[in-house]
């Protein structure tokens, strides 16, 4: 599997190119950033953005996209930017028909570094050793988009399986149901089917059924009736 990793940002949007298959070592295609200048417009930086991020799609073809998922600081401006950065990577990723993940960023350290909290520098000094390289990648934000990218492959193939083994026990489970609602409708049906009066089985009172049928008891015949 081929992964484009996206650390989203207006300034610089970091992007890394991996390749490999859990439980395998990984291979770095490409890791870089797109740049914009801070002092153009918003709508003409997301310009530049789009056009950097549609430049490496086409170029390494990717078959995935993992970006950071934007989470709440107390700058506001910046999670503006940084989530205006990460929709335009989604959109390119719509338009070519790639699927698209997003991790938060304690998911990927914890996938690359084993916890959470990891800086910066330990998340460098990872990827030097996980993708085989001589230093660690620089800038950080290319850094964070191998990061972002091997984190997805490690972590979907066991996310897929886990939902297959989920549909799997909801469809054995609904089956079940099905079956069990069956037998009980048989069973109420049973139940509820008007049982035959076996034959001289006596009626109330001490009557039987149509042939020997008797009068009530303690009733005579009226008299005179005699032939």
């Amino acid at each position: 599997m081929r992964v484009l990793g996206v650390d989203p940002g207006l300034t610089r949007c970091g992007l890394g190119v991996v390749e490999g298959t859990a439980g395998r070592p990984l291979t770095m295609r490409a890791a870089g950033v797109v740049r914009t200048p801070s002092d153009v417009a918003v709508p003409e930086r997301l310009v530049l953005i789009e056009q950097g991020i549609e430049e490496w799609l086409e170029r390494h073809e990717p078959e995935a996209v993992a970006v950071e998922r934007v989470f709440s600081q107390h700058n506001v401006r910046t999670v503006m930017g940084t989530a205006q950065a990460a929709a335009v990577a989604m959109l390119c990723a719509a338009r070519r028909g790639l699927p698209v993940e997003m991790h938060t960023p304690s998911e990927v350290k914890a996938a690359v570094t084993g916890t959470g909290r990891a800086d910066k520098q330990q998340i460098g000094t990872m990827m030097m050793r996980l993708l085989r390289l001589d230093a660690p990648p620089r800038p950080a934000d290319a850094a964070d988009a191998l990061a972002l990218a091997v984190c997805h492959i490690w972590r979907v193939p066991a996310q897929q399986r886990l939902k297959q083994l989920q549909q799997q026990a909801h469809t054995g489970q609904s089956a079940l149901a099905r079956a069990q609602a069956r037998s009980q409708a048989q069973e109420f049906a049973k139940r509820s089917a008007p049982s035959r009066a076996a034959k001289g089985t006596q009626a109330p009172n001490g009557s039987t059924g149509p042939r020997g049928s008797t009068a009530p008891e303690g009733t005579a015949a009226p008299k005179g009736t005699a032939r």
